[in-house]
């Protein structure tokens, strides 16, 4: 049933858009299909939720001039409410709402309750493809062709994101395009589109420059008005027209019907948890001020492991709960300066916020719209996401979105973790009062989880192992006592805890045999109450471009520079690299080492010096080496010297250099 566009009660002025939210959601009639834009709390145009809420818990008698909604159609990407009693929450009225497509569920809850009670229809479709569904719809196109969701329970194969038994349209197609399948998400018209911003002029136009996010304010409404239907937008403050900068205004008044301005600050609230900050809105950067250290714990060591996965110059993407702790070690360890946060709703660069304010972000780089997040995204944009474990089987599939009565729905997880070129999920090994400690750097499980979270089967496929596994991506689940590595073959436990039983604390612990090789020991400083050095080890510079081969000077130059040799696999590692360099040549040749900031155990020092004294003998013409510490040009040059090897070290690049220039010169 389409929406009418006279709007009634119009206040002062020439225009007529301006109106109470009780008159403005009188306009949505039974049967419309009503899409809510925003992000969870952030964006939540509430006053106009409540006044529709009302309006349904209305007598007849009270609603007769207007008539009282029913048999609604909802549709949202993140989920519309606070979990408790704000926003949609308050639509959980029987006959209310006849069909829900929702992204994100877990703040609406009584919305659920109507789809599991069998009293509403129910898809849960993937947040982005939703976001992207808009436009979509605006374009008047047929529908949305991706990649995102093949495998999962998105997948008409395996459930096409119905939610019980009565939901049996099908939304989603499987259609083949040269060769590849995809999924196909069908569009459908939307009546209503119930936005916020922060200041409208009297002509409907809309800025937001102190929201939060800008998130799919612009595409919900228009894909409302390319489809007929109403939008309706609730505001902060109103201004005269032509006072807006044309460069900020995020929808034209051209796509508006109604502006609403909000009652009472608590119905705009800027995120969840949050009535207003400055720096979500990005109107100020703050200090970042030190953080206090995380104390040692499950959730420490998960997040000291899976920020070992993190590299120079990346993007990254963090989910909510677990993960957030990647983005506190990183701090710890001073490493935040070293890549690019970003979270699905649009902020990229700064620091991502937690809990009720997931989604927004301090001191960002950039805050674009959510669809435009998710193309970044879906094209393979993010090096690596760490994401929540909740529960995972053999195959490596994983299920964060259903479990019984409870659905949290998948959120962004299924664009995200298929498309990140790697994905790393963080979570503890059990689940329900697990309690660990650390003592003299072992891992102790006090008390273990109640549920196995490594199960034969998981509830729902949120993710898929074996479409991740055909195309080889690398994919880790880490968690306080063990990594495990997706493989063709199944999950292989790759790590174990010091201090862990591996019968006992793991295996015993899961429903099903992993593939169990040669797992190696956790890194030992996940475990140290120090900081693990993680900066340092991030600008290390790549082994293999620590050795560069001039062909017209006949020089190898070796930068060892901030290298630190703790195992005799680094040392064989050197003596492989120069063999695969020196020997194809079929020539001796000249040698230059920076052992800047190099470092060497006490107890290997004597296998390295052996091996110097060997590769020189058998490969080098002349060889100068230069160091700025004057400690380790001594004690260097004196055990070298010991071995019959040229002692003298240089103190800088440039006169070891100038020295291979003179053997040269001299041997020509």
């Amino acid at each position: 049933m389409s929406t009418t566009k006279t709007v009634p009660s119009a206040h002062s002025g020439a225009t007529n858009k301006i109106v109470t939210a009780r008159d403005a959601v009188r306009l949505i009639r039974s049967g419309n299909t009503v899409a809510i834009g925003g992000f969870g709390g952030i964006g939540l145009p509430e006053d106009l939720l409540d006044e529709l809420a009302a309006l349904h818990r209305a007598s007849d008698q009270e609603a007769a001039a207007f008539g009282k909604p029913s048999g609604l159609t909802l549709v949202f990407g993140g989920g519309p409410g606070d979990g408790q009693q704000r926003g949609a929450q308050q639509f959980g009225q029987p006959g209310f709402i006849k069909r829900i497509v929702g992204g994100h569920w877990a703040y609406v809850p009584a919305l659920y309750q109507l789809v599991l009670a069998g009293q509403a229809e129910g898809y849960n479709l993937p947040l982005g493809v939703i976001t992207q569904l808009y436009r979509d719809i605006a374009a008047g196109k047929p529908g949305h062709a991706s990649r995102v969701g093949l495998g999962t329970f998105v997948d008409p194969r395996f459930g096409g994101g119905k939610l019980n038994s009565i939901t049996t349209e099908d939304l989603v197609e499987v259609i083949n395009i040269g060769g590849k399948e995809y999924l196909f998400y069908k569009t459908f018209p939307i009546d209503v589109a119930l936005i916020r911003a922060t200041t409208a002029d009297v002509n409907g136009n809309l800025t937001m420059e102190r929201e939060a996010l800008t998130s799919d304010t612009l595409s919900v409404a228009m894909a409302a008005h390319n489809s007929g239907g109403l939008v309706i937008a609730q505001v902060e403050r109103i201004a005269d027209a032509g006072s807006l900068n044309p460069r900020l205004v995020k929808v034209p008044g051209a796509l508006v019907d109604c502006v609403v301005v909000a009652s009472r600050p608590e119905v705009h609230q800027q995120t969840g948890a949050t009535m207003y900050n400055p720096a979500y809105s990005s109107e100020v950067r703050i200090p970042l001020t030190s953080m206090e250290p995380m104390p040692m714990s499950a959730r420490k060591i998960i997040a000291r492991r899976a920020a070992m996965e993190l590299r120079p110059n990346s993007i990254v993407n963090l989910g909510i709960g677990m993960p957030e702790g990647v983005a506190v070690v990183a701090a710890e360890e001073k490493a935040s300066d070293l890549m690019t946060l970003t979270a699905e709703p649009g902020v990229i660069g700064g620091v991502p916020a937690g809990g009720l304010n997931f989604g927004a972000g301090v001191n960002a780089q950039a805050v674009i719209d959510m669809p435009y997040q998710f193309d970044f995204y879906d094209g393979g944009g993010l090096d690596v996401t760490f994401l929540g474990l909740a529960q995972a089987d053999r195959e490596g599939n994983l299920n964060v979105s259903r479990f019984g009565p409870k659905l949290a729905g998948a959120g962004g997880f299924i664009n995200i973790s298929q498309n990140a070129k790697k994905v790393v999920f963080c979570g503890t090994f059990t689940a329900g009062d697990l309690d660990v400690s650390v003592v003299q750097g072992k891992l102790l499980i006090e008390r273990d989880g109640r549920a196995k979270k490594f199960v034969e089967a998981v509830e729902e496929r949120t993710f898929s192992g074996k479409h991740a596994a055909e195309l080889d991506k690398d994919v880790l689940y880490i968690t306080e006592r063990c990594v495990f590595r997706l493989t063709r073959e199944g999950l292989e436990l790759t790590e174990v805890a010091p201090g862990i039983d591996l019968q006992r604390d793991i295996l015993d612990r899961m429903d099903f045999a992993p593939i169990v090789r040669a797992p190696r020991q956790m890194d030992p400083r996940i475990f140290a109450h120090e900081p693990m050095g993680l900066r340092d080890e991030m600008l290390r510079i790549p082994f293999d471009a620590r050795f560069a081969y001039d062909e017209e000077r006949n020089t190898l130059f070796l930068n060892f520079s901030e290298e630190s040799v703790k195992s005799q696999a680094t040392i064989d590692r050197y003596c492989d690299k120069i063999r695969s360099i020196v020997e194809p040549l079929g020539h001796k040749v000249y040698a230059v080492i920076n052992y800047d900031g190099w470092e060497i155990d006490r107890s290997l020092e004597d296998a390295y010096l052996d091996v110097v004294k060997k590769i020189s003998d058998q490969y080098y013409l002349g060889v100068t080496r230069f160091t700025t510490s004057a400690f380790m040009r001594a004690k260097l040059g004196d055990q070298l010297a010991a071995r019959g090897v040229a002692p003298h070290i240089f103190e800088s690049e440039a006169e070891a250099k100038d020295a291979v220039r003179e053997t040269v010169s001299r041997t020509a």
